[in-house]
């Protein structure tokens, strides 16, 4: 039995560089906002809808290899894992800023890899599962034959 591993490391990468990309269209748009004068709320919404919308479909066709079809659902799955993983980066903020750690770097730092962690994990089996790699590993298992009882 083949190991994934070398697959899922190649996964984890494409989901990081996804995520710097629509980090970066994201933060460009809350600062664009902002120097027009948007305010807080609407240039962070803007960004943050920017971002998470660009992840989605870059994720989908190049980190998850989903570019052969469209799942019903895919977009509320995606939506959910953002709602849990963002959820836990608060409770990480949260939980530092009652333990007294006040606008410390170092617990956004530790909500931030906890979300992408979740994130990541939400993606790969709940979010973008059922397509082009999923059938690939199927088809193999199928052609191999059931392993040897022993």
């Amino acid at each position: 039995m083949r190991s994934a591993l070398p697959s899922d490391v190649s996964r984890m990468l494409r989901f990081g560089v996804v995520g710097l990309l629509n980090t970066a269209l994201g933060y460009s748009l809350i600062l664009a906002g902002l120097t027009l004068g948007l305010g807080d709320i609407v240039s962070n919404a803007a960004g943050y809808a920017a971002g998470l919308t660009l992840g989605f479909f870059l994720n989908r066709q190049w980190t998850f290899a989903r570019a052969g079809g469209f799942r019903s659902g895919a977009v509320a799955r995606y939506a959910i894992t953002f709602i849990v993983a963002y959820g836990a980066n608060l409770s990480v903020v949260i939980g530092g800023m009652s333990a007294g750690f006040i606008e410390n770097p170092f617990v956004h730092l530790a909500g931030n890899c906890l979300y992408s962690v979740i994130f990541y994990l939400g993606s790969a089996r709940f979010v973008f599962v059922g397509g082009a790699d999923d059938a690939d590993a199927l088809a193999a298992t199928n052609a191999s034959g059931p392993e040897p009882q022993t």
